[in-house]
């Protein structure tokens, strides 16, 4: 049930947030970069995992309003890093493995709201928050493969640049989380 309820969480397009964020982290690479992309992937899962469990346990409670705002912020900084980088050809370590880190960490007291009305009054969470966090790791792997398919088409077989695809896919990303940041921030202003 909470497998289940992590990915679908993460693939909603009311979320889109989630979704944007894993295209950004992906941007960058191609099908052939499958292994640093679960690198990526997991890093993420790892720094919101940590988050989720200390915000659904009542350790860490930062304002909900605050991390909406943060989440988009987190998008553009990401797509804004691959719009400005040299190399076409990712390195072997690089910014975007601390960004899906400490980003992570982020996204995951994003989460915690969600994951805390689906547990209710339940005292045992361990086995609930690893299925719901694998669920959302399923998820992100279903759009990282989506993306890294999408990129393959485009550069592979239309024979659009590595770095053109890149600098599209980043700055369409960019754009739409800056507006999204704009928006929770004035929200943030309000109250």
């Amino acid at each position: 049930m909470y497998f289940e309820m992590g990915w679908q969480h993460i693939v909603d397009w009311e979320g889109m947030d989630h979704i944007l964020f894993i295209a950004a982290l992906c941007a960058i690479y191609l099908l052939e970069d499958w292994r640093k992309v679960l690198v990526l992937v997991t890093a993420f899962t790892i720094g919101h995992s940590i988050t989720l469990a200390l915000s659904v346990t009542n350790v860490v409670h930062i304002s909900s309003d605050l991390i909406e705002f943060l989440i988009p912020v987190t998008i553009f900084i990401t797509a804004f890093s691959n719009i400005i980088r040299k190399q076409a050809v990712p390195g072997k370590l690089q910014l975007n493995y601390f960004f899906a880190g400490f980003f992570g960490l982020i996204h995951g007291m994003g989460f915690s709201g969600y994951l805390k009305s689906l547990l209710g009054a339940q005292t045992n969470i361990v086995k609930p928050l690893l299925a719901f966090n694998l669920g959302l790791e399923f998820g992100q792997i279903l759009i990282v493969t989506g993306v890294l398919l999408l990129a393959g088409i485009i550069v592979n077989i239309t024979r659009v640049k590595r770095r053109d695809w890149n600098m599209f896919l980043s700055s369409a990303i960019f754009g739409i989380a800056f507006m999204m940041a704009a928006e929770r921030f004035k929200e943030l202003m309000v109250k």
